[in-house]
């Protein structure tokens, strides 16, 4: 994707002390030097981010990346034993192993990937996947060992195809895995609009579905995908990120498929580039963000296959303010919470997801990500100039 001035892309991390008495609140970021500057410079950066700590906002720790490697995302197993770096210039995926201090990184060769963008975990913590936007593809890998097991494809015009994927959702209970077809690298104007299903064990490519309204091609852009925690039920959602639009894929246990559906427009309340998704703990609060020109969006998600958009939604959101308080619970209605600023989704997050401390660093069993690194790299994702924003 475009490269942005200094990206900061977050992912709150939790370390509890052996006594379980105190616990840390630290955030680990990558960052990269400017592009004016003579020597280029990537790293990690581990910040303090608990206000009460006297350490609150200072660099910790930094870890040096490859200079011309273009870190991309951070991702967490599902024990949190282990950070994986995607990178947007090198077929490389860094692996940090969070067990041992001072901690151990390497580098993990991915030949067949081109900018790769996402990582989520199978249930048993033993397989990892990645998407590869530039090359069409998703690179399964042994988690224990870290070793590419396996390079999924499936070329269009298919049905079905994998095509510029980016985001990714596992579901390890009904051995599937959503992938979208987001745009290819550096040209929004080659956008995808569907959303490809994949068996997880084997990684046999079953079914591509369009997940929008217009007519094709809609250029839409799906960007992540995410399964909703502790349903009775799979439900995943959906960030299109130029139509700017939210979907969801209810599964069938009967026909063993996903039914998509369009729950709601943001372009009517003035908000445009849908991009990340993150659940509370408790699963009863969705998070959506908006990046043009910046909203995060709350919903009611304790019966996330009940969200349906009443014929009068969009009109009856747009007329909201910004940072309203307020529930729409008629029937049909998507019972969105508020929308919130930047510092509102902080502060929520704060509250919605830190109480406890001890709390910060269990994992979503559905998505295989934890719940703090939602609430960093897929919920506040910031740069220095956002119209070079890279995702």
């Amino acid at each position: 994707m475009k490269r942005f001035i200094l990206p900061i892309l977050v992912a709150i991390v939790g370390l509890i002390s052996p006594s379980l008495v105190q616990a840390e609140i630290l955030a680990m970021l990558n960052y990269e030097t400017k592009p004016e500057q003579t020597v280029r410079r990537e790293g990690l950066a581990i910040i303090d981010v608990d206000p009460k700590s006297p350490t609150f906002a200072k660099i910790l720790m930094d870890i040096p990346l490859p200079p011309d490697l273009i870190a991309h995302h951070i991702f967490y197993n599902r024990d949190t034993s282990k950070a994986y770096v995607t990178a947007l210039g090198k077929s490389i995926l860094h692996v940090l192993d969070l067990r041992r201090f001072p901690y151990r990184m390497k580098a993990v060769e991915v030949q067949d990937c081109k900018v790769g963008e996402d990582v989520v975990f199978s249930e048993d913590n033993r397989t990892w996947y990645l998407t590869c936007m530039g090359s069409n593809n998703v690179i399964m890998g042994d988690a224990v060992t870290d070793k590419p097991l396996k390079t999924i494809a499936a070329p269009l015009p298919g049905p079905p195809f994998i095509s510029h994927p980016h985001g990714i959702g596992i579901h390890s209970g009904i051995d599937r895995i959503l992938i979208t077809s987001t745009i290819m690298p550096g040209d929004l104007a080659d956008a995808g609009e569907t959303i490809t299903v994949l068996e997880a064990r084997s990684g046999k490519v079953l079914s591509t579905h369009k997940v929008s309204l217009k007519p094709s091609p809609s250029k839409a852009a799906p960007v992540e995908v995410m399964f909703s925690p502790q349903t009775s039920s799979p439900v995943a959602h959906i960030t299109n990120m130029l139509e700017a639009t939210l979907w969801s894929g209810v599964w069938n246990s009967q026909s063993k498929d996903f039914s998509f559906q369009q729950i709601d427009d943001y372009g009517p309340r003035g908000q445009g580039v849908a991009l990340e998704m993150l659940y509370n703990k408790k699963g009863d609060r969705l998070y959506v963000t908006t990046a043009k020109p910046g909203h995060v969006n709350v919903y009611d998600n304790s019966d996330p296959q009940q969200y349906r958009q009443s014929p009068d939604h969009q009109h009856d959101y747009a007329r909201r303010p910004r940072g309203c308080r307020g529930n729409d619970h008629r029937p049909g209605s998507q019972k969105r919470k508020s929308s919130v600023n930047a510092q509102g989704l902080v502060e929520a997050v704060a509250f919605e997801s830190s109480t406890g401390r001890g709390d910060v660093f269990p994992s979503d069993q559905s998505s295989g990500r934890p719940y703090h690194q939602h609430a960093g790299r897929h919920a506040v994702e910031w740069s220095v100039e956002h119209s070079n924003q890279r995702f």
